[in-house]
């Protein structure tokens, strides 16, 4: 299998697992993440994601060329069998973390980009060489990347194609944090048992009303966000969570 795909509790685990080149998209696995991003997204046991590449030198570093273009050809006069993704298609409320363990290229930097939050090794490096091979990221990167860390540093990686390291990535705000290349995974598991904490509804509607209202008027991202807050106050993860703060005791939150 080209992507491993665990559920451990309510937290699915997606490898990629190309290790012999450094995890690089292929049709194969494109659609294999497609068939397993459509399971997480309606396992109501499932309530945090997280992404990773197998071995130790790259997370992903982009796409097979030898697979990746001609399907691409392929796919210019029949878009239909582009698998749909989180990175282009795909509306995912329920959130991903990137656990970036290496060489981060390309469609692997927008897989990165499509998640919600980015743990990095010290080793990791990130890049766009697509100008350099005359063409551009089509799964969302120069849309993503400038609204993450702004037009100067977008403009920067993807018109240069030059790669910039882990500590870069940070400060200019590319991920969450750095970790040693040992504590990569550990630490973004736990930041998803952090959120699996959080009553898994609440934190599906924050992540839409973030997503929805982006490019809105003021008034009508308010108003948006209201509307996907009010239902909350009728589940009954509500009113286990106020329940569990009056008898200041930890909730236990079932997604209903």
């Amino acid at each position: 299998m080209e992507l491993l795909y665990e559920k451990k509790e309510h937290i699915a685990l997606f490898t990629l697992n190309r290790p012999e080149v450094f995890n690089a998209l292929s049709p194969e696995l494109f659609k294999q993440l497609h068939d397993a991003f459509e399971d997480f997204a309606q396992d109501p046991e499932l309530w945090v994601g997280v992404i990773t590449g197998a071995g130790e030198k790259a997370f992903c570093a982009g796409a097979d060329v030898k697979t990746w273009l001609p399907f691409v050809k392929e796919c210019r006069q029949k878009p239909w069998l582009l698998p749909t993704t989180p990175m282009r298609g795909m509306e995912l409320d329920k959130p991903l973390i990137a656990a970036i363990n290496g060489v981060t290229m390309g469609g692997g930097l927008e897989t990165a980009l499509a998640c919600d939050l980015r743990i990095a090794s010290e080793k990791a490096r990130f890049g766009f060489p697509e100008a350099r091979l005359g063409i551009l990221p089509r799964l969302g990167g120069t849309v993503r990347l400038p609204r993450l860390v702004g037009s100067a540093w977008a403009a920067q990686m993807m018109l240069t194609g030059k790669p910039i390291d882990a500590q870069t990535a940070l400060s200019i705000g590319l991920v969450n944090q750095v970790v040693p290349p040992e504590q990569v995974l550990e630490t973004a598991m736990a930041l998803a048992q952090d959120i699996c904490q959080c009553a898994p509804l609440a934190v599906q509607a924050i992540k839409k009303s973030m997503r929805r209202t982006e490019g809105m008027s003021f008034d009508e991202a308010l108003w948006c966000e209201n509307a996907l807050g009010m239902p909350l106050y009728d589940t009954e993860d509500y009113q286990e969570g106020r329940m569990a703060f009056v008898e200041k005791r930890p909730p236990k939150f079932q997604a209903k």
